[in-house]
């Protein structure tokens, strides 16, 4: 399939049977999701989730249908009725001819004092795991994570050692709007030489196979 890097943790994945599309937020391309078959949401924060975007997508292709928590398919199934699929840990289904497994329940801690929201992690094709805003290990190998590097919620120790522990063949850098042109060589040397995989950072656009 083609993996396209788009801004933040945003992604689309793209094959012959069709467009998906995972985390489309606020921090991405405003069309971003335009085009998608399907669309995965894991979370509910506002850089992942945008409503906006979402509904946008929805409209623009009727036989387009979104996957996501509780949290974020409230607010939209009821403008677009039967389109709208809710799922949690353990849930597989297929969508626009991709097979996905869902994976993980919680977000990262943040701050103790900050309430944990609901947080899934999606395996697609047995191939690409996007862990949304956690670092969930998923019960099976995994050949591509999308690797969550720059987040109130972590440090390039947990980065790296999150890696180690998954053991994917390779990594592409996602949740990096924050991560500065400053940060980004030093991020990539020492994941690069610390991680034990192929590490790779796509630039907004930038798309490659896996």
């Amino acid at each position: 399939m083609r993996f396209i890097k788009k801004r933040h943790s945003c992604v689309r994945l793209e094959k012959e049977s069709g467009t998906l599309v995972i985390d489309p937020g606020g921090f991405t391309e405003p069309d971003a999701a335009l085009g998608a078959d399907a669309l995965l949401v894991t979370h509910e924060h506002p850089d992942h989730f945008d409503e906006g975007r979402l509904r946008a997508a929805l409209e623009a292709n009727p036989a387009a249908q979104l996957w996501t928590l509780a949290s974020v398919a409230g607010p939209m199934a009821a403008a677009f009725p039967g389109r709208v699929h809710t799922i949690g840990h353990g849930d597989t289904f297929t969508a626009a001819g991709f097979d996905v497994e869902v994976h993980g329940e919680l977000h990262a801690v943040i701050h103790p004092d900050i309430p944990r929201v609901t947080n899934v992690g999606y395996l697609v094709d047995g191939e690409v795991f996007h862990p949304g805003d956690a670092l969930t290990v998923p019960d099976r190998p995994v050949e591509t994570l999308l690797l969550p590097v720059m987040a109130p919620w972590n440090k390039l120790s947990e980065v790296v050692d999150y890696v180690r522990e998954v053991r994917p063949t390779r990594a592409y850098d996602i949740h990096d709007a924050l991560l500065t042109d400053l940060a980004l060589p030093v991020y990539e040397r020492q994941i690069g030489a610390l991680a034990g995989t192929d590490h790779h950072h796509l630039g907004p656009g930038t798309f490659t196979e896996v």
